[in-house]
């Protein structure tokens, strides 16, 4: 049963996940997929972009799109009865698998690489 429940909450987690870090960013010039395409951010192990080529619309993308993953995790963990730190994780794993080769992500002790 609790293999079930675990196989159920990565499978919400990940469909979720998905959509999450495909959020279009609207209100501002720079989107998501554009910021990576150019090398300026880049996947965390964490579960967190991170900045790679900082700029005022770099940092201000990151930081709104890490307040809106922050909040979405921690509803995920209460959700599932698990911890905020687990779900970053399970997260931050899925992130860097999925990111597409030419892209960066940040591996430990936190460099970062090109895909």
């Amino acid at each position: 049963m609790k293999e079930m429940m675990q196989r159920t909450f990565l499978a919400i987690l990940l469909v979720s996940a998905t959509s999450l870090l495909a959020w279009p960013t609207a209100s501002m010039a720079l989107e998501l997929p554009d910021a990576k395409s150019q090398g300026l951010v880049g996947e965390k192990a964490d579960g967190y972009l991170g900045v790679i080529k900082s700029s005022p619309e770099v940092q201000a993308l990151v930081a709104r799109i890490n307040k809106a993953r922050r909040q979405y995790y921690e509803d995920v963990a209460k959700r599932n009865g698990t911890s905020v730190d687990i779900v970053e994780k399970l997260a931050g794993k899925k992130a860097i698998d999925k990111t597409p080769s030419g892209q960066f992500v940040q591996l430990p002790p936190g460099s970062w690489v090109r895909k």
